[in-house]
């Protein structure tokens, strides 16, 4: 090696680490937020709970669909509400319970290869997802991804209070949490990888420099092949 080259190799930067980053609701699984509380809706032990959990939560579906289509922000600090009076404890239950009997027999076919391949590609795998904390470890630790960030209920003396705690993890809000952890980390955004199926996740795939459509619904869709991302079908 010449003398010019080898002080160019000295002083060249080394490579910074890549992740991949996975919305999970309608990407990764079938299911989303209302199932599982539908899950705890239908199965409270008493029967008297379980029919009024079931009927409130019925009876909300119309406001939740369409906070939902206004604002996915609006949506999760709504809906959260149902979980006030919840024990930490029993929420760590209940994520478990939640898990095994909603979301496992409801990962699509393709989710654990398109983590277990990107795992291979050296990149760090991240979930980011406005499910809750609770729900969410279980599925993290089955995939064995790295890391994962959720929304986080508001607890005092150990009891939930309906309230998330900030950020509120939606829409744009994953978009500056995956800046600001890729800038924690020393991640080189440009060479990582984001996946979404929904309309509101297109600013977190425009974070990166490898956006991918997966399931996508109407919006992603047309924005996908706008911007020549690609779209895969994880069902």
């Amino acid at each position: 090696m010449s003398a010019a080259a080898e002080e160019s190799h000295k002083h060249k930067k080394p490579k910074r680490p890549t992740a991949a980053f996975y919305d999970v609701d309608g990407t990764l699984i079938s299911t989303n937020v209302v199932h599982a509380y539908a899950y705890y809706a239908m199965n409270s032990p008493m029967m008297s709970k379980k029919l009024s959990k079931t009927a409130g939560l019925l009876a909300s579906l119309p406001a939740y669909w369409l906070a939902d289509k206004f604002d996915r922000r609006l949506f999760n600090v709504h809906f959260y509400k149902n979980y006030a009076g919840f024990s930490e404890d029993r929420l760590v239950v209940l994520g478990e319970e939640i898990f095994e009997n909603v979301i496992r027999p409801n990962i699509f076919e393709g989710a654990r290869s398109l983590v277990a391949k990107s795992k291979e590609q050296g990149h760090r795998q991240v979930l980011i997802t406005g499910a809750i904390d609770v729900i969410t470890a279980p599925l993290a630790d089955f995939l064995g991804v790295d890391d994962f960030v959720a929304n986080r209920l508001e607890m005092k003396d150990g009891i939930a209070t309906g309230r998330l705690l900030k950020p509120v993890l939606a829409g744009a809000s994953k978009a500056l949490w995956v800046r600001q952890y890729g800038e924690k980390h020393g991640l080189d955004l440009d060479g990582s990888f984001a996946y979404a199926d929904s309309g509101s996740d297109i600013p977190l795939l425009s974070v990166v420099g490898h956006p991918c459509a997966v399931n996508p619904d109407f919006r992603m869709r047309t924005n996908a092949r706008a911007y020549d991302w690609p779209i895969l079908n994880l069902k």
